[in-house]
Parts: structure tokens; C-alpha cells; sequence
């Protein structure tokens, strides 16, 4: 039997914590659009910048993806360490751009697999901020939510709820 909504001890602040230090150590994450019809989810390598509230992605201008980002920008990423049995789940607001300054800082080894380098005039930057997260951090057992919006960056006290849902 699985149990659903099992609550841990953790804090808002640990839930938070744990979110983010997930999707940054597993990197590549299930990236999942909506068309106006039906879920669309490819792997994606996150660049995860806690302290700028993003999550960021270098894509390429041709793609299902961007059409989707621009008409519906609510997507959904999923980070699994089968493993460890750890699975975090972060929703937000994505926003592809252009900025050719931030795709060079973000640039890696890994691109070239898709890309000459940072200067090839195909590359996008996709950028995710996070708004809702759900980890399960053991075998069958959701965790905690977390509700992922901007305190750090706005100052507001985080609402803490009855769920251990946190601001991030």
C-alpha cells in the first residue's frame, strides 16, 4: 500500500532546502510543457541559481517547446534518483529569451553535444522561476510541498501553512 501525504519532520526551511539542493545535484530533469491538448515531457539539463530564484535551460530556437512556453508558460520538472528513491517535482512560470550574455555564462562542456559553442546563434535561454515543489525523499512516501514563490527575493514573510508549504 502507498501511502500518500505522509508528512516528515522537516521545516519549511528544510523542505526548501531540500528542493533545491535535489534538483541541483540530479541536473537533468523531466521538462514538461502543455500544448493545448496534452502534456509534452523531454530530459533537460537544469542550471539551478537558488540565490537568483531561476532555473535556467539552454534550448534551441527550433522546438516544439518554445511554442509551447510562449502560449501556456506553466510548466513542470521532475528530477529522479531512483537509486535513493529521492524525487522532487518543481512548477513555475518559464520565459524563453535571448540573452546571448547569460548563455555564455551558462554554457558547458555537455552543450557541445548540441552546439558548436556559446555563440551559435541557434542557442535560447529558457528560464524557469519556481512556484510550487513536492518532494518525496524515501521510497513511496510524499514528503512535503512547498510553495515556491519569490520571499527571498521580495523580503515577505514566508507563509508556512498547515503542510510544511513554504515560500521559497
Amino acid at each position: 500500500m502507498v501511502k500518500e501525504h505522509h508528512h516528515t519532520e522537516k521545516t519549511p526551511a528544510e523542505v526548501q532546502d531540500r528542493l533545491w539542493e535535489l534538483a541541483e545535484k540530479i541536473d537533468i530533469c523531466m521538462f514538461t510543457t502543455w500544448d493545448g491538448e496534452r502534456q509534452r515531457s523531454r530530459p533537460l539539463s537544469a542550471r539551478v541559481f537558488r540565490d537568483e530564484h531561476a532555473i535556467h535551460f539552454l534550448v534551441d530556437q527550433e522546438g516544439h517547446k518554445n511554442e509551447q512556453v510562449e502560449a501556456f508558460p506553466y510548466v513542470s520538472m521532475a528530477w529522479v534518483d531512483s537509486g535513493g528513491h529521492k524525487y522532487a517535482v518543481v512548477s513555475g512560470k518559464a520565459k524563453l529569451s535571448n540573452d546571448r550574455a547569460k548563455i555564455a555564462e551558462l554554457w558547458s562542456d555537455w552543450d557541445k553535444a548540441w552546439w558548436d559553442d556559446a555563440s551559435d546563434p541557434a542557442i535560447r535561454l529558457l528560464t524557469v522561476t519556481p512556484e510550487d515543489g513536492e518532494l518525496w525523499d524515501s521510497p513511496n512516501q510524499l514528503v512535503s510541498t512547498a510553495k515556491m514563490a519569490m520571499a527571498a527575493v521580495t523580503g515577505k514573510a514566508p507563509d508556512m501553512g498547515d503542510n510544511a508549504k513554504v515560500k521559497l
